[in-house]
């Protein structure tokens, strides 16, 4: 039965479009470029240039709408040109010329603006590249392909922290030097998308949309799409940036050249759970393995509100990332599932929008929550939120229909 199973699940793989896979290793190599520079950023923000809690907390939720926002307007044009690699490219190849910015700033004001511009450049390509491999990827496998792009995806986030800290070693500490390091994986993964990404034939008879922000579009994504969204709004008010992981990690004794194990360890359970989690929803229903994930959040909070030991903070860190898993694809895998084709991208950008702007909202005040009361008092409100959000959940079951098999 074992064996079974185990061919299933390589049978499975194998039918994944190759152009799924493709995008999941340009996510792969962008993410291990973006995660050297996050895993150090928060700890050099603090211990370098003397920034506090709600600056990091400021920074890190100004970028994430900054791409959010941005994502609203690529994921439209994309609709209205019926095209999405062009922008997919655009958006990739716009964070990769920027990274060289992170080794040469000399204050905040300029890591602010390296992420801003950076986090452009992941607007630009997020909703586009969403809705193709929507596009691509066939309806029955469509929570594996989310779920492998975004274990791909997950797979670089734990090997751009794992270079880190092996890159901190080599050379004593230097940030600048490591930094550096982290521009060649972002355009190598421009490189792998210009040439192994072949964007499919818009299907014939497929309506052409003019206005795809106008009240009368958005209109026509329907009750069931803005069920979803509002589920992730919710949600997100739950969540906070990953640096304040870090930060709890630091504070427990974490010596400052192990810190990047943090997001290692976090993203190593994510990507394992990404794509069983994926393949579970297109065999039972998405919302209640979403419900699932939401439950795992509220217990790695608690954990990290209460433990005061490193083993604790690794526990916290090992649930929140599995939680990531059972949550990310298959929130993407129901825009995909409720939104019409020919409105994919903008289903997808303003679904990034609102949630850019939650997590905006929640990592501001993570950090000024942190300041003024303590860490304890920051994961704890995050546990309630999320309480919050299951109830939400279960309040919007009849709203989303079943997808998935019953």
């Amino acid at each position: 039965m074992q064996n079974t199973k185990t061919i299933s699940h390589f049978s499975r793989l194998r039918e994944i479009p190759s152009a799924v896979w493709a995008l999941g290793f340009v996510s792969l190599l962008m993410d291990i470029s973006s995660e050297i520079i996050h895993a150090l950023l928060p700890v050099y923000l603090v211990t370098v240039l003397g920034a506090s809690m709600l600056t990091v907390g400021f920074i890190e939720g100004i970028a994430e709408a900054t791409a959010s926002i941005t994502k609203v307007f690529s994921g439209a044009i994309s609709d209205w040109l019926g095209k999405r690699k062009l922008l997919a490219v655009i958006g990739y190849g716009l964070a990769a010329f920027t990274k060289p910015i992170f080794p040469l700033a000399s204050s905040i004001s300029w890591l602010v603006a390296a992420r801003f511009i950076d986090r452009i450049g992941k607007g630009i390509r997020g909703a586009p590249r969403d809705a193709l491999v929507a596009d691509i990827a066939p309806a029955h496998l469509r929570g594996a392909s989310f779920g492998l792009r975004q274990a791909l995806d997950t797979v670089g986030a734990f090997l751009g922290p794992a270079l880190a800290i092996g890159l901190m070693w080599l050379t004593a500490n230097s940030f600048q030097a490591v930094f550096w390091f982290a521009v060649l994986p972002a355009f190598l993964a421009v490189g792998l998308l210009v040439f192994a990404v072949h964007e499919p034939r818009r299907p014939s008879g497929l309506r052409e949309v003019r206005a795809p922000l106008s009240l009368s579009e958005l209109m026509r994504l329907g009750s069931a799409y803005w069920g979803v969204v509002i589920i992730a709004v919710v949600f997100s008010f739950a969540r906070f940036s990953e640096a304040f992981l870090i930060l709890q990690a630091q504070s427990v004794g974490l010596p400052v050249m192990l810190v990047p194990m943090v997001l290692v360890l976090m993203n190593v359970v994510y990507a394992a759970a990404a794509y069983p989690a994926g393949v579970l929803s297109d065999h039972f229903n998405r919302i209640t393995i979403l419900g699932v994930g939401f439950g795992i959040l509220v217990v790695a909070d608690l954990i990290l509100a209460f433990t005061s030991g490193i083993a604790g903070v690794a526990a916290g860190v090992a649930l929140w990332g599995l939680h990531m898993g059972f949550t990310q694809g298959l929130l993407a895998s129901l825009i995909a599932d409720t939104a019409p084709p020919e409105l994919r991208g903008t289903a997808y950008g303003i679904f990034n929008l609102l949630v850019g702007l939650a997590l905006l909202v929640a990592s501001i005040l993570a950090g000024a929550l942190w300041d003024s009361v303590g860490s304890q008092a920051t994961f704890l409100a995050s546990a309630a939120l999320t309480a919050l959000a299951i109830a939400g959940l279960a309040a919007t079951w009849r709203i989303v229909p079943t997808v998935g098999r019953a």
